[in-house]
């Protein structure tokens, strides 16, 4: 038997997050993921007069392929499916795995050809910029692992995350991106942290379920070379299956003079992919109430309540400074009590202290209001 949580999900994607209007071309793309899944999603998108479109696949044939590959056969297949994409007018991808670190092993000069000639041109330039798209992971024990959680109680957690009513959201963050987009100088501090930049005239957007599942945030992007002083991230990050944790970054006049973390010399390496690579492309506050602790799984662990993200690379359209760059990295810190606390300052006037929101208009972001 079908389970109804399932059902309710896939209507929520193909209905909420990417609208699905009569003869929309929807790629499902599924990595690894539950093929009961992809049946609801083919029905949905069907149901609203859309035409789907399925790829399958697997990660550890991705890593296979990655090993051998050669640049013109990279070249080729981003070409393929770049083509592909163009074609599409939305896009729902869905993402599971049974080994967080399974790319581990791929040598790093064939996921740097990889990022620039797939990732790039046909994610950051092709889907995220002129589909509507949505992407989201799909539970398993792996997971369930990484939560510290027993593959049941990980399931509900799920469903409680991702069936989250985000049109309540959405009204919620209202204030807060309308703060955003009129405040020029931003301060935060934190244990290991003092960070002072910009971001006057860059703009905010909300993610309220539009395009990640699970979502909660809303993001801008510093100037590019405002950033200055000294952040340390307690969420440990997996990047081309490899963990980094205790992350720390100084900043001169935007660029990141000195990285450190347990893997110094790999996080250097990432950061030296291209000139902006040591530049922030995006700064966002996060506050999904489901989502409390680090999971290695960015699409869970930006959206968790009381953090905020502060990402080396690429800059989003929505809210461009300028930054180019084939990484785009979030990087995670946790400023409630439990993770050593912290503050936010907007123009000197502290708006969110230990991962709670002070000031009165954005009281509906706290958790207690958003369940």
């Amino acid at each position: 038997m079908r389970d109804p949580r399932l059902q309710k999900l896939a209507s929520n994607l193909a209905g909420y997050s990417i609208d699905v209007q009569p003869g929309d071309n929807v790629l499902i793309d599924m990595i690894g993921a539950e093929r009961e899944l992809a049946k609801c999603l083919i029905e949905e998108v069907t149901k609203r007069g859309g035409r789907p479109f399925v790829e399958t696949s697997d990660r550890s044939v991705l890593r296979s392929m990655l090993k051998h590959a050669t640049k013109e056969q990279l070249e080729l297949w981003g070409q393929l499916d770049l083509d592909r994409m163009k074609q599409m007018q939305a896009y729902i991808g869905v993402r599971a795995g049974e080994n967080a670190n399974e790319m581990a092993d791929v040598p790093d000069d064939k996921m740097k050809l990889y990022d620039q000639l797939y990732m790039n041109p046909v994610h950051m330039e092709e889907r995220v910029k002129r589909t509507k798209w949505v992407v989201l992971r799909y539970p398993n024990p792996s997971m369930a692992q990484l939560a510290k959680m027993s593959t049941e109680a990980f399931e509900d957690f799920y469903f409680d995350v991702c069936n989250l009513d985000y049109s309540k959201m959405d009204r919620a963050m209202d204030p807060l991106q309308a703060m955003m987009q009129r405040t020029d100088h931003v301060r935060i501090v934190s244990p290991g942290t003092d960070l002072t930049f910009s971001i006057k005239g860059i703009g905010a957007k909300k993610c309220s379920g539009h395009r990640n599942i699970p979502d909660g945030e809303v993001f801008s992007a510093p100037v590019r070379d405002s950033v200055q002083g000294k952040i340390t991230y307690n969420a440990p990050s997996v990047y081309a299956g490899v963990t980094f944790q205790h992350i720390s970054f100084t900043f001169e006049n935007g660029k990141i003079v000195e990285a450190t973390s347990n893997d110094t010399k790999r996080l250097n390496e990432i950061l030296d992919a291209d000139e902006g690579a040591r530049y922030i492309g995006e700064f966002a506050i996060g506050f999904n109430p489901y989502i409390l602790h680090p999971m290695n799984d960015i699409l869970f662990d930006e959206k968790i309540a009381g953090s905020l993200h502060f990402t080396p690379g690429q800059a989003y359209e929505e809210t461009d400074n300028g930054n180019r760059s084939s990484i785009h990295w979030d990087l995670v810190l946790i400023q409630r009590p439990d993770y050593g606390g912290g503050e936010i300052y907007f123009d000197d006037v502290l708006i969110r202290k230990d991962g709670v929101f002070v000031i009165p208009e954005l009281e509906g972001l706290n958790s207690e209001n958003l369940k």
